[in-house]
């Protein structure tokens, strides 16, 4: 796919991307949430390329913020209600065009980030519209390994996929652990 091999910069919605979309919350107010292991090594892999990986959420999160510590991901973005508005942001600070930029969401507040970039994609449990307008809808749903398809579907048309899964056979990612 000729959008992926442009690919500078992944942004991310999180909730329905990262995870399923449900929202976990306890009596006291903490909320949890399950993030894919698969989605991490696959994000840890992407950047090892020197492909950004960005998050931009609607929500506000501790949560998110340590998924995000825990991967390396600086860029991050929460309580965002103009999501197009955060992606020209990102972009001009990070030096990178529209065309070299995906934005993978689940929800029709994502439309607008979407359609502001190269590689729009929708997970495959996304809402109709959103995978409608997608350039590309990943197999697997939300939360269960779609960010991962991403990051390969990235590599493999940078020519880095097999080297990265090489590394990690034999042990010699120093990005081990997702």
């Amino acid at each position: 796919m000729v959008a992926a091999k442009a690919v500078r910069l992944l942004l991310l919605d999180v909730d329905g991307v990262l995870t399923d979309g449900r929202l976990f919350l306890s009596d006291s107010g903490e909320e949890f949430k399950a993030f894919h292991s698969r989605d991490g090594h696959g994000i840890k892999m992407l950047m090892a390329t020197g492909v950004g990986v960005g998050l931009i959420t609607g929500r506000r999160s501790q949560v998110v913020q340590r998924r995000a510590d825990d991967l390396g991901i600086t860029l991050v973005v929460q309580g965002c209600h103009d999501k197009r508005a955060a992606v020209g942001r990102l972009l001009q600070e990070q030096g990178v065009a529209a065309s070299e930029a995906a934005f993978m969401g689940d929800d029709v507040i994502d439309l607008p980030a979407m359609e502001s970039v190269g590689l729009a994609v929708a997970v495959a449990d996304a809402h109709p519209l959103v995978r409608a307008r997608a350039r590309w809808v990943t197999e697997h749903n939300g939360g269960q390994g779609a960010v991962r398809e991403v990051c390969e579907l990235v590599m493999r048309a940078q020519g880095t996929l097999d080297g990265q899964l090489g590394c990690a056979y034999q042990g010699e990612c120093s990005w081990a652990g997702g």
